[in-house]
């Protein structure tokens, strides 16, 4: 570790990335590295973090009405088993992000909180800011108490790390078996560039990167993203699947207008429960234009999101605090109708897309065979569904479920 004067020698230009995954390299890494940021990643994957380390370098290929490739300089990486090093680069880095997912966040947790006592014990003046670069909310929250399980009582989190939530509205696929062949470190992902995140959660100054979009409720960003474009994204996928089981892709399924007209339904619905919790961050003008130019993305046929990867992963997707049950624990709440959003969400118990290799995800699998055997436990064990609570919404999908399973 080098120090100066007793002090850490901060780089404040050098941003340090735990995951190295799609998101970590087409969006955060893609920000800061070209936007002059030395970028470190921490990843588990010892393919990845060598092939970083020796090429310096990835590509990222954008994919919309034409086709760009971006050079991401100035790389490299670490093994997330190498924790002295991890801790050591945390210590001296301008600024952390984290994108892992949430089950990950507590495993990462205990070497940035070395990270910081390093250098706490080396300069107790010295801010860190993480920018939270995960699709869940409350985040901050969170992060914060994964730390403190590893940090002193005394640790002053408040004073000295900044947990910035964000609201992550980029969409990138899964390639091909045979394009990671070619190029395991290659990544696409749409022009979308806009990575909205919480003004307040900065303890020190916001970095001046190309694409940051700071607001004052974040709160209310990432509902939106939550309620509307993962909204969205489900039911077009879950809906799509349903009337064309054998469609590949998401531009395929919303090439039905009827896929298409559905899904705007159901956002609609959600934007409604939405301008009510959130009056003064969004208009009816707004959130319509927000939708019409989500579906204009999801038809991206460049960008061949396959209906799989968008609705794959059905425990959480349909889990209490998600894309359906999370706006209508709120619609509930705010005495707004969420008849269209379960009826959205029902699709998704059949949901039977395959991946490249024409299977279905296991997990996935198991799940619709545990709905099959005990609807109503599956809903409280595998989805958190609280049966007093959630006891109308519950039999409203188990309707549902009946009605599609004639």
């Amino acid at each position: 570790m080098n120090h100066t004067s007793g002090k850490l020698e901060v780089d404040t230009q050098k941003i340090v990335i735990f995951g190295a995954g799609k998101i970590g390299r087409s969006f955060i890494g893609q920000l800061f590295g070209c936007g002059g940021y030395k970028v470190v990643f921490v990843d588990i994957d010892p393919i990845i973090v060598n092939l970083l380390n020796e090429k310096g370098c990835y590509r990222v290929v954008i994919k919309g009405d034409q086709e760009e490739e971006l050079i991401v300089p100035n790389v490299q990486a670490i093994s997330a088993l190498e924790m002295d090093k991890v801790a050591d680069a945390v210590s001296m880095a301008g600024i952390l992000a984290v994108s892992v997912g949430k089950n990950a966040l507590s495993k990462i947790a205990p070497i940035i909180a070395k990270g910081l006592l390093t250098r706490f014990e080396t300069d107790p003046e010295l801010p860190l800011d993480m920018i939270l670069a995960e699709n869940m909310r409350s985040a901050g929250d969170y992060m914060k108490g994964q730390l403190e399980k590893s940090l002193p009582l005394d640790y002053p989190v408040e004073k000295l790390v900044g947990l910035v939530e964000t609201s992550i509205g980029k969409m990138v696929p899964i390639l091909t078996i045979a394009d990671l062949e070619k190029d395991p470190l290659l990544v696409f992902a749409e022009p979308y560039n806009s990575l909205i995140l919480d003004r307040k959660g900065f303890k020190s100054q916001i970095p001046k990167i190309q694409g940051i979009a700071a607001k004052d409720n974040i709160k209310a960003w990432v509902d939106r993203k939550a309620f509307i474009h993962n909204l969205g994204h489900a039911t077009a996928a879950y809906f799509g699947n349903h009337l064309h089981p054998q469609a590949v892709y998401l531009y395929e399924v919303l090439d039905d207008q009827t896929v298409y007209d559905f899904t705007r339904e159901v956002m609609l619905q959600s934007a409604e429960t939405l301008l009510t919790v959130y009056p003064d961050d969004f208009t009816l003008p707004d959130l319509i234009s927000h939708i019409d130019d989500l579906l204009h993305r999801f038809r991206n046929r460049a960008l061949k999101d396959t209906v799989f990867r968008v609705g794959q992963d059905l425990q959480r997707k349909l889990g209490m605090d998600d894309r359906f049950m999370g706006v209508v624990h709120l619609a509930i709440q705010y005495g707004k109708p969420y008849n269209k959003i379960l009826e959205a969400m029902s699709f998704g118990f059949f949901f039977d897309a395959k991946d490249e290799s024409g299977l279905n995800s296991v997990e996935d699998l198991s799940f619709r065979e545990s709905l099959d055997s005990d609807f109503e436990n599956t809903l409280v064990q595998k989805c958190g569904f609280d049966v007093n609570k959630d006891a109308k919404p519950m039999a409203e999908l188990k309707t549902h479920y009946r009605s599609y399973q004639l």
